[in-house]
C-alpha cells in the first residue's frame, strides 16, 4: 500500500475528512443544487487537486509543522500566518463539533433515539470527551494504522453503494440536463450557495501537511500520494454525487435526509432486503469514519494550537505540554468546550457555512503563499513542484487563487451567518494578537520562537530559552551576564535568522521613599542608564538570531521591579549576577548578614529566586579583589571578536575611570 500510496498514514488522513465532509455535506448541497449536485462536487474535485498541490508544494518547501501557518509566513510575515491559522482554527473546532453531531444522525440507524434531542447531544458529547481524552493521551502510530484501515474499509463501503447506485438508482437524464433535473431549475446562484459547502472537508489538506517533516515520503511518494487522493475522492465526490444527483426528487433522496444524506440515498433502493443491508454497511461504516474524522481534527486544533504556541502568536500557557504525555492539553480541552457549545445550534448549514468562510481563506492565502515564495526563494530545493509553470509561476496556484477569492466572496454574500460570524472571530483573534505581542513589546510582524521545554514545567540543565530577562547594573559584569544570557537565547540551526529569540534588558532606577516615584530623575543618572542598556543590547545581539529589548522602570526595591516585570512580560528565564552579601558586621540592623543560611548572596537575589516566576540563571556572587584587577587601566584587552574587545575596553576604561573617582 506505500507503493500504490506513497504514505497510507497521509493518505488515511485526508481520505476520513474528505468521507466525513461527504456524508454531511451532500444533504446541504442537494438541496440547494438538485440535478446539478453532481457537477458542484465535480467542481469541487477540480478545486481540491489545485489546492492539494499547492499545500504539498508549501509544505516539502519548509518542513515544519503547522500548515498553511507555516507556509505564509514564509511568503509574508508572522501577522499574515498567524491570520490564516486562527480562521483554519475556527475550521478544526467547526469539524469536531459537525463530525460529533452527524455521528449521532447515522448512529440512530442502530437506536433511532440516538438522532433525536436530549439523547443526540448526549452523544455528541460523550464522542468530543472521548475524542479528547485520545487526544490528551497522545495518538500513537498503532492509533495511525487504525486510521488506514478504518478509511479503506470506508472506501470499500462507498464503492458497494456506488456499484448498486450505478445498476438501480441512475437516471441518464441528470447527466443529460443535470441543471433542470429534479424539483427545480438551478442558477448561479444556487451554485455559488452550494459550492463552498462542497469543500468543507478540505481542511484535511491542512492536518496532512502538519506532518512535513515527521512523515518520510520520497519525492516519487508525493507525485503518488496525489493520485491516490483523487482517484478515492473521486468515488464520492464523482460517483456518489452522481447517484445522490438521480434520486433528487425521490420519496426518500438526500433532500429530505440532510442530517444524513447518504442514508437518504440508500433508502431510494426499491429491493427490501438490499435496502436494510446496505443501511445497516452505511450506518456503522459512516459512525467509525465520522468518529476518525473526529479524533483527526482534535489531533489538527493541537497541533496547530502547539505551533501557534510556540511561535508566540498565542500565550504560551495555552500550549502548555502535559508533562507525562506531551501534548497540549490547555489547548484541547478549550477545543473540545467550544465545539460543545457549537453542537448546542444543532444546525449543521449554520456550521457549514461558517467552515466555508474560514478554508476558503486559508486556501487563498495558500495559493498565494505558493506564488509569492516562487519569486521569493526561486532556487530553494523543492522535493515536489506544481507542474505547468508560467515564466516560474504556477498556473494551478493562480487558478486556484482566483477560485479561492471568488467562492470566500460568494460566502460573504450569500450565507449570513458566515457573514456574521466568521468576520468577528477574526477580527477577535487579531485583537487579541495585536494585544498580546504589543503587551510583551514583540513585532506583530517578525517571528520569535520559544522551544518545547519551555511549554513543559519540566526543568532541564541544558535548556534554551526563547525570551530572558536581564538585569542591567552598569558595571564590568553587565558583559559576562548579556554573554551568558545570548548563549542560552541563541537557536542552534541553519534558520537561526528566522528564530528571533529575546533578551529584555532591564534598569531599575530604584528611588528612596523620600523621592516622589514619577519624580524628575537625574540627567546624569538617565545618561548612565541610557549608555549601560546600549551596550547590553550591542553585546546581546553580537549572536545570532538574538534581539534584545531595553527598558527602565522606576521602583521602591530592585527585586519587586525584575520579578514584577518577568511576570508581566512572561519570560522563560531571569539571568543576573549574584549580588554579593553585605560584609557590614553586627547583624541585620545594621545592614550586615543574618545567619548562615544567608552569607552566599544578598537581599535582591534572594528576593528573585524566591518569588520569580520562572528559572532564575545565576552566575557566581564576584570575588571583589578579583574584580578591581580587572577593572584597573592598563589591563590588556581581552582577544577574540573585535567588536566585541572594543566594547569591552571602552567600558573598562569608564569602569576604571568611575573607580578613580
Amino acid at each position: 500500500m506505500k507503493k500504490r500510496l506513497g504514505s497510507p498514514l497521509l493518505w488515511a488522513l485526508v481520505q476520513a475528512f474528505v468521507a466525513a465532509g461527504f456524508y454531511f455535506s451532500l444533504g446541504l448541497v442537494a438541496e440547494r443544487a438538485q440535478g446539478a449536485t453532481w457537477l458542484v462536487y465535480l467542481a469541487a474535485t477540480v478545486f481540491f487537486v489545485l489546492t492539494a498541490a499547492s499545500y504539498v508544494e508549501g509544505a516539502s518547501l519548509h518542513q515544519e509543522r503547522g500548515g498553511v501557518t507555516i507556509i505564509a509566513r514564509y511568503a509574508f510575515n508572522e501577522l499574515v500566518s498567524f491570520i490564516a491559522g486562527w480562521a483554519i482554527m475556527l475550521d478544526y473546532l467547526i469539524l469536531i463539533a459537525l463530525t460529533a453531531f452527524t455521528l449521532s444522525n447515522y448512529a440512530a440507524v442502530f437506536w433511532s433515539p440516538l438522532g433525536e434531542g436530549g439523547v443526540q447531544f448526549a452523544l455528541a458529547a460523550l464522542v468530543i470527551a472521548l475524542v479528547a481524552a485520545i487526544n490528551v493521551r497522545g495518538v500513537d502510530p498503532e492509533r495511525f494504522r487504525r486510521f488506514f484501515v478504518v478509511a479503506l474499509l470506508d472506501l470499500g463501503v462507498q464503492v458497494l453503494v456506488l456499484v448498486v447506485g450505478l445498476i438501480v438508482l441512475l437516471d441518464p437524464q441528470v447527466i443529460a440536463h443535470p441543471v433542470g433535473f429534479g424539483s427545480g431549475s438551478v442558477d448561479v446562484a444556487d451554485f455559488a450557495f452550494a459550492f463552498p459547502l462542497a469543500v468543507v472537508a478540505f481542511t484535511a489538506l491542512d492536518a496532512s501537511s502538519g506532518f512535513a517533516g515527521q512523515v518520510a515520503v520520497s519525492r516519487g511518494g508525493l507525485r503518488k500520494l496525489q493520485g491516490a487522493r483523487l482517484a478515492s475522492l473521486a468515488v464520492a465526490y464523482v460517483g456518489l454525487a452522481l447517484v445522490a444527483s438521480s434520486t433528487i426528487g425521490g420519496p426518500a433522496g438526500p433532500d429530505t435526509r440532510t442530517d444524513a444524506p447518504l442514508l437518504g440515498v440508500v433508502a431510494a433502493v426499491d429491493q427490501d432486503g438490499l435496502r436494510e443491508l446496505l443501511r445497516v454497511i452505511v450506518g456503522a461504516s459512516a459512525t467509525l469514519v465520522l468518529f476518525t474524522a473526529c479524533v483527526g481534527s482534535m489531533l489538527g486544533l493541537s497541533r496547530l494550537g502547539y505551533a501557534l504556541a510556540v511561535n508566540r502568536q498565542i500565550p504560551s500557557a495555552v500550549g502548555r505540554l502535559h508533562p507525562r504525555f506531551r501534548t497540549p492539553t490547555v489547548v484541547i480541552v478549550l477545543g473540545a468546550v467550544l465545539a460543545l457549545a457549537l453542537v448546542l445550534p444543532g444546525d449543521t448549514e449554520f456550521l457549514a457555512a461558517i467552515y466555508a468562510f474560514g478554508a476558503l481563506l486559508a486556501f487563498t492565502l495558500v495559493h498565494c503563499s505558493v506564488l509569492v515564495l516562487r519569486r521569493k526563494e526561486p532556487d530553494r530545493d523543492r522535493p515536489f513542484r506544481i507542474p505547468f509553470n508560467v515564466r516560474g509561476l504556477p498556473v494551478p496556484a493562480l487558478i486556484g487563487a482566483v477560485v479561492s477569492v471568488l467562492a470566500f466572496a460568494a460566502v460573504l454574500a450569500l450565507h449570513e451567518s458566515a457573514r456574521l460570524v466568521g468576520p468577528t472571530w477574526m477580527l477577535l483573534g487579531l485583537a487579541l494578537y495585536v494585544a498580546y505581542r504589543r503587551g510583551t513589546q514583540k513585532s506583530l510582524t517578525r517571528r520569535f520562537t520559544v522551544p518545547e521545554g519551555s511549554l513543559t514545567r519540566e526543568k532541564g540543565p541544558t535548556a534554551q530559552y526563547g525570551s530572558i530577562l536581564v538585569p542591567v547594573f552598569g558595571n564590568a559584569l553587565d558583559d559576562d551576564i548579556m554573554q551568558t544570557a545570548g548563549r542560552l537565547a541563541a537557536e542552534e540551526g541553519p534558520d537561526e535568522e528566522e528564530q528571533g529569540a529575546q533578551i529584555e534588558a532591564i534598569w531599575v532606577f530604584v528611588l528612596p521613599m523620600s523621592v516622589p516615584i514619577d519624580g524628575r530623575l537625574p540627567e546624569s543618572e538617565l545618561k548612565h542608564a541610557r549608555s549601560a542598556l546600549a551596550r547590553a543590547k550591542a553585546v546581546g545581539e553580537e549572536y545570532d538570531g538574538v534581539e534584545v529589548s531595553s527598558f527602565t522602570v522606576r521602583s521602591r526595591s530592585a527585586g519587586q521591579a525584575i520579578v514584577r516585570e518577568a511576570r508581566r512580560r512572561g519570560v522563560e528565564a531571569i539571568v543576573m549576577p549574584a549580588e554579593e552579601p553585605s560584609l557590614t558586621r553586627g547583624g541585620v540592623l545594621l545592614g550586615g548578614k543574618e545567619g548562615l543560611r544567608s552569607t552566599y548572596v544578598g537581599d535582591t537575589t534572594r528576593y528573585v529566586i524566591n518569588k520569580a516566576p520562572c528559572r532564575v540563571i545565576l552566575t557566581a556572587p564576584p570575588d571583589t579583589t578579583q574584580r578591581r584587577a580587572r577593572e584597573r587601566p592598563g589591563e590588556p584587552p581581552p582577544s577574540g571578536d573585535p567588536v566585541r574587545s572594543r566594547l569591552r575596553r571602552r567600558a573598562d576604561a569608564q569602569a576604571a575611570k568611575r573607580l578613580r573617582h
